[in-house]
């Protein structure tokens, strides 16, 4: 299976957003050149469908050294329009996993696999498998890191948390309920400063070789 690392970005009260969807500076300068680093790690980036609709990312290194990786987005229901700018870009591979058979641009790859609510993740990380991708990040949203997470795909979870307190909106990662604090999963993790957030860097499956060396 390829090696799985997310990022995610939030506040410190756990907000990755405003309730109006506004998402655009919670990560400080040195958080985003941090995401870029781990992207320049990685050969695909993988994102779903509503971070791709409401944030438009570009999914490139701009703020690190190395080649842009391939963008791969889990759009189950053919949602992305066809002109979004990360399918246009043809500086790397684009490749969207869907359920459907949505139409896409003859350099655009599609991968097609059933769905059952939510496409399996292992059904993914079989499918980018067979593509030979070896290094993944998820870089979001938050449904998508969980999904990876709970499906115990994830090799390395990096929290970086901004100073400031955005009060209500979404959250970072939610996932099953447990009934008890003795159930919770507790990482081996080691914090960073970064400059501008502070990184939690959560090693999730120690007894498998790690996705990524600390970058710092």
């Amino acid at each position: 299976m390829p090696q799985f690392f997310a990022q995610i970005g939030q506040s410190l009260d756990g907000r990755v957003a405003t309730v109006s969807g506004d998402a655009q500076d919670i990560s400080g300068a040195d958080g985003l050149a941090h995401l870029h680093r781990l992207r320049a790690l990685a050969d695909a980036v993988v994102i779903g469908v509503k971070t791709a609709l409401h944030d438009s990312p570009q999914l490139t290194v701009r703020l690190a050294e190395g080649e842009n990786p391939a963008r791969i987005v889990i759009d189950p229901n053919g949602r992305l329009p066809n002109d979004a700018g990360l399918l246009l870009d043809t500086s790397a591979r684009r490749i969207v996993i869907q359920a459907c058979d949505a139409p896409r641009a003859d350099d655009v790859e599609v991968i097609r696999l059933k769905r059952d609510g939510w496409i399996s993740a292992h059904d993914i990380a079989q499918a980018l498998r067979g593509l030979g991708f070896q290094k993944v990040l998820v870089e979001g949203g938050g449904v998508t890191i969980a999904q990876f997470l709970e499906a115990g795909l994830l090799h390395r979870l990096h929290v970086a948390i901004a100073p400031l307190l955005i009060g209500s909106g979404p959250q970072g990662l939610s996932t099953t309920p447990i009934p008890s604090l003795a159930e919770a999963m507790r990482p081996e993790t080691h914090t960073y400063d970064l400059g501008s957030d502070v990184l939690f860097d959560c090693v999730l499956a120690a007894n498998r070789p790690t996705a990524i060396p600390c970058a710092h």
